[in-house]
């Protein structure tokens, strides 16, 4: 019998117990981890829009500046200038689920009535929308342009970059033939 075989359990022990001993040493070392400390974002108060004001003239019974509410739509500044009058284009009013914004203008146009068109008490014709620079809400105040539609222009306009003629839209496929046709006196891409 050699000295192996003689002493073989106990250098298994022995073993054993290094190898115990070293996994100790190991968990002892290790650093212990440190709590994550996750910053919780303080929200600032928002403070509530004021009222806004809108222009609201063309085939109107009283056109008029009239103070409305952020969130309110093309619908209720109509509304408050009294509604259309009779001689209104219905199918040219402009998108009555558009949102308003401080300072833009509302036109009826009247029945009759063709680009370049000055009202009554407006001196020159309405600005035209510049599809380069409008915002979703003067986009969707244009007829037949709706939140989607305005939302689809901005997009591609931001991520391909100015247009360089108004028929892009159509091209681009972001507006159907016919609503070309109703917005396309009152577009621009200056």
């Amino acid at each position: 019998m050699n000295l192996l075989e003689r002493y073989r359990g106990p250098i298994l022990v022995l073993l054993l117990a290094l190898v115990l001993a070293g996994s100790v040493v190991l968990v002892l070392r290790r650093p212990e981890p440190q709590p994550l400390e996750i910053p919780i974002p303080t929200r600032p108060p928002t403070a509530r829009p004021g009222p806004i004001k809108v222009f609201v003239n063309g085939a109107v019974v009283k056109p008029d500046v009239y103070t409305l509410q952020p969130g309110d739509r093309v619908k209720d500044a109509i509304e408050a200038a009294g509604g259309i009058s009779p001689d209104a284009d219905e199918s040219r009013v402009p998108n009555l689920a558009a949102r308003l914004s401080d300072g833009q203008q509302v036109y009826v146009p009247r029945r009759g009535e063709t680009a370049g068109f000055s009202a009554p008490g407006v001196s020159g014709p309405p600005a035209l929308i510049n599809i380069n620079t409008a915002s979703g809400a003067e986009l969707d105040s244009l007829p037949g342009i709706g939140p989607t539609t305005s939302q689809r222009i901005i997009e591609h306009r931001n991520k391909n970059g100015p247009f360089q003629r108004i028929e892009e839209l159509k091209e681009k496929k972001l507006v159907n033939s016919s609503t070309f046709e109703r917005i396309k006196e009152l577009i621009t891409v200056q």
